[in-house]
């Protein structure tokens, strides 16, 4: 079992760093006081597979006196035989005074009469040892969301996945309304529409009859090329701005044909650049067809 445990000054993105952490398949904990560390590691331990990867942030909204105790009990946990580290985020006064300012929440050591840098600095003085004595420690001032994604990424990700986007791709019709969730829409009802050839409109897309009639046309392919040219280029950037999942909607008229062809050869080139890869056709079954 490895045990993660998530410390440091408040506004510097714990509670961001244990939801990168969750998606990278950590077990989270937000807010865990230090004196039960050693309790939730024995009821984890006892509870098999689901808590291989533990991350527990344990700050000064548990209380500030089970700080003092917290490195012997990750030295108690190793001798037990768990994997535990330290990481300390922290970021320097004026970010975090700017950070509680845009959020207007109040700093969990101010007291009547105390400013944020009063709080901040009080915090900064009680928590120097576990600082000094971190596995980890991590800066956020003038980070972005997406640097510190890939930070916790470099230190405690799967190496195999790093960074992976996954895409999803979805066709459906324009009749029955564009997918609320979508990042992405491409409309191809510029394309030849099979609905119109008597014996293919009861196919779909799916079917080899329908497919090769939409890949017949010079269009089609140099379309597909066009974007998946498009995606080469998109599909790194959104990774390195910390995106996890992208929805890409394929429309046509009814959501039976055109799109669905197109769907299924997008999704097959997209998991050919090495990215994760679904396919969905929303509206394909409907049988409500008054176009194609």
């Amino acid at each position: 079992m490895e045990i993660l445990l998530i410390s440091g000054l408040s506004g510097a993105g714990k509670s961001r760093a244990a939801k990168y952490l969750e998606d990278m398949g950590y077990y989270t904990v937000d807010n865990m006081p230090a004196e039960m560390i050693l309790r939730f590691a024995a009821f984890c331990a006892e509870n098999g597979s689901r808590f291989d990867r533990v991350a527990l942030v344990s700050d000064i909204r548990g209380g500030s006196e089970g700080f003092p105790s917290m490195l012997q009990t990750i030295q108690r946990l190793r001798e037990k035989g768990i994997s535990c580290h330290l990481l300390f985020l922290g970021a320097d006064t004026e970010t975090i005074i700017r950070r509680y300012k845009e959020t207007r929440r109040m700093h969990p050591l101010m007291r009547r009469g105390d400013t944020i840098e009063d709080a901040a600095r009080r915090e900064e003085e009680l928590l120097r040892p576990l600082r000094e004595h971190a596995d980890f420690v991590i800066d956020t001032t003038q980070m972005p969301s997406s640097k510190l994604r890939s930070e916790l990424y470099s230190l405690f990700g799967d190496r195999t996945t790093e960074n992976k986007l996954t895409v999803s791709v979805v066709s459906f019709g324009y009749k029955h309304g564009i997918p609320p969730e979508a990042d992405l829409v491409f409309d191809v009802r510029f394309m030849p529409n099979p609905f119109y050839i008597p014996e293919l409109r009861e196919q779909t897309g799916l079917d080899a009859p329908v497919r090769d009639y939409v890949f017949s046309f010079e269009q089609t392919t140099a379309f597909l090329d066009k974007i998946e040219e498009l995606f080469a280029f998109l599909l790194p950037r959104y990774s390195e701005e910390g995106k996890t999942m992208l929805i890409v909607a394929i429309g046509c008229t009814g959501g039976r044909h055109r799109s669905v062809a197109i769907t299924r050869a997008l999704a097959e080139r997209i998991a050919n650049m090495g990215y994760p890869t679904s396919e969905n056709h929303r509206d394909m079954t409907r049988r409500d067809m008054s176009h194609g």
